[in-house]
């Protein structure tokens, strides 16, 4: 209902990640499969979880008489550990070991390194599509014999930045993170308490929004998104206040917004 509601395409999805199997998680993704079928999806779907998922989802398709039209491919995770688990010729997908009740481990997305533009006035006559290619990855044009021909820096410009982002739900505040965080554009981390609360967020394996900000500041990313909030937090504006001290580009993860990662 919510991804109708703002308008994203089911079509378009190919690969769901989940966490891990508590069911605030993944609860509505049967009926979102289920949607899937009846618009008439034919392609294969990909699902990245911890061990279970791939039960669960047979159990509740067999007790519905539900026979998608499309195939469910189950890539089955060890959240132990940072591997990677997905890769095609634009981005990597890694994921990264959290520390909660169950198995659970976020995930870190990072684009490739992009083409190089080419400066289209400066191009030589005489090259080909494949020489052109080579220019776009970095190369420079040499001759049978190994003679330059063309300098890659004389007609190309820097490529555009490589954006990443990471999620990090549900979790205790977990320092060691830091290595695969480091320089991150968005990172999403939860904080479902305030820091006065501490002691209550590690005992139930969650973090403090001040905990958040400490792992942003600490990574260096470009910007922090908090989210997982307590229901006892009617106003999150002291969520969102505590961990601006910390790190200031801080924003709320609240349900409809839209954040951009920009190339810059």
């Amino acid at each position: 209902m919510q991804l109708m509601l703002y308008k994203i395409k089911h079509q378009r999805i190919c690969n769901i990640y989940i966490s891990h199997l508590h069911g605030d998680h993944y609860f509505g993704l049967a009926g979102l499969l289920s949607t899937m079928h009846l618009q008439g999806r034919q392609a294969p779907l990909h699902l990245f979880g911890p061990p279970g998922l791939s039960e669960i989802l047979s159990l509740q398709f067999k007790y519905s008489g539900t026979n998608l039209n499309f195939k469910l491919v189950f890539h089955e995770l060890d959240t132990s550990g940072y591997k990677k688990i997905f890769e095609d010729k634009g981005i990597t997908v890694h994921t990264i070991p959290m520390t909660h009740r169950v198995p659970c481990c976020g995930f870190l997305f990072r684009e490739k390194q992009k083409p190089r533009p080419l400066i289209k006035n400066k191009l030589p006559a005489f090259l080909r599509p494949p020489q052109l290619v080579r220019l776009k990855w970095g190369e420079d044009i040499l001759d049978e014999n190994g003679t330059l021909l063309v300098r890659n820096a004389d007609v190309t410009l820097e490529p555009k930045r490589s954006r990443s982002y990471a999620y990090c739900a549900d979790s205790r505040y977990k320092p060691e993170l830091l290595p695969y965080l480091q320089h991150v554009d968005l990172l999403y981390h939860e904080a479902t308490f305030t820091d006065d609360l501490r002691e209550r967020a590690a005992y139930t394996f969650h973090s403090t929004a001040r905990q958040a900000a400490e792992l942003a500041a600490s990574a260096a990313v470009r910007h922090l998104l908090i989210g997982h909030f307590s229901v006892r937090y009617k106003d999150l504006s002291p969520l969102l206040h505590e961990a601006q001290e910390v790190f200031e580009r801080t924003d709320l993860a609240t349900e409809g917004s839209i954040f951009s990662v920009r190339e810059d």
